[in-house]
């Protein structure tokens, strides 16, 4: 395998944690609260960012179809740092990246159906189990490959996933449009092989065939995480931020180029959205490391980075503790104070205060949730 030249350093990036922090704070009661916010102040801003926290139901992009493949493209940055962390035990590092998403698989399914064992109506297709999956591609594909080959794969991922879907639409359902639920071959390999019910009845966003673009997601996220920490192309963090800059703004070019032929769809996890998603996510991350490790701003990220340590356990702690109960024995008296049209918001702020001094206790324990 042919390596980059990389230093000997594998420090933990501020600046990938405060932006995890970032990306968490959405689904631990951050969309909820600014929903409320919107519909309170009426404010144009507000009411637009307000609806910016949905999901788009088919074709097309909010901010919050951003969450999930942010958190993937982080993941993917972070591999190369753990890579480097771990050293020269490549049997090892094998079993790791195996085993990571082989478990968060398992914890996707307990997620969506807690401990119960109907099998025949359960959702197997989970976020955490997509991510897992691609992580885990993307990593072995990285591990085994040199710059030119992952981008390689990179790219081939997502024009064969293109070819498939554009011209293998789905027999079964009646449907001339490929990129529709009901046309789509990754909605058609789901009602084929995947067992259980699917989220949607004849699709699931966290589908089989979809895992295969998302592996770019993972890898364009690992390319950016050598590139960070290599030397040879680069040396100088300022100049790494304008080249992130610039490649963030490519492949917004590049994904909405494609979204004319190849629509941005989170659902089927296009290749445009891939695109897409990971220019925003190199511009945020550019900006993030510019500010935290490149500047050395980092007291305004603290309550991020407590988030963002322990992303994973948030994320299952909502599920698995109804963190709502909390919130309101703390401060649901609280809200009785304010008029009724703000007592929404005071709710929705008291849940995520509450989620994150859970956290913060869990930092100050050095506690953290590690796979």
């Amino acid at each position: 395998m042919e390596e980059e030249s990389l230093d000997s350093k594998s420090k933990r990036l501020a600046s990938l944690d405060a932006l995890r922090g970032f990306d968490m704070f959405w689904i631990m009661g951050g969309e909820s609260l600014f929903i409320a916010l919107g519909a309170a102040t009426g404010w144009p801003v507000l009411v637009w960012w307000a609806e910016q926290m949905e999901h788009v139901p088919w074709h097309g992009f909010h901010f919050y179809d951003m969450i999930f493949p942010l958190f993937l493209f982080i993941s993917g940055i972070s591999f190369p740092f753990s890579l480097a962390k771990r050293g020269s035990n490549k049997r090892g590092m094998y079993r790791h990246v195996i085993r990571r998403g082989l478990i968060l698989v398992v914890l996707g399914i307990i997620y969506n159906n807690a401990i119960r064992f109907d099998f025949a109506n359960m959702r197997y297709a989970s976020v955490l189990g997509r991510i897992g999956l691609a992580w885990m591609f993307a990593a072995l594909i990285y591990m085994n490959t040199g710059y030119k080959f992952r981008t390689f794969w990179t790219i081939f991922l997502l024009l064969l996933y293109w070819g498939l879907l554009a011209f293998f639409p789905a027999p079964d359902l009646g449907s001339s449009d490929p990129y529709s639920m009901e046309g789509s071959l990754t909605g058609y390999i789901d009602r084929l092989l995947c067992p259980g019910k699917l989220y949607l009845g004849i699709h699931d966003p966290e589908g089989i065939l979809g895992t295969v673009p998302a592996i770019s997601t993972a890898l364009l996220g690992m390319i950016t995480g050598s590139f960070v920490r290599s030397e040879t192309f680069v040396k100088k963090p300022n100049q790494k931020v304008i080249f992130m800059i610039v490649g963030g703004v490519a492949l917004l070019i590049i994904g909405k180029i494609w979204d004319n032929f190849f629509p941005i769809n989170k659902n089927l996890w296009s290749s445009s959205f891939v695109c897409w998603t990971a220019g925003i996510s190199l511009l945020l991350f550019a900006v993030f490391y510019f500010f935290i490790d490149v500047m050395g701003y980092k007291k305004w990220a603290f309550p991020l980075v407590v988030i963002g340590m322990n992303s994973i356990t948030i994320y299952l702690a909502q599920r698995v503790l109804y963190l709502g109960y909390t919130s309101d024995f703390l401060f649901g008296g609280l809200a009785a104070f304010f008029n009724e049209i703000w007592q929404p918001v005071i709710i929705q702020l008291a849940y995520a205060v509450t989620c994150w001094l859970l956290l913060y206790w869990l930092y100050k324990k050095k506690i953290f949730l590690k796979i």
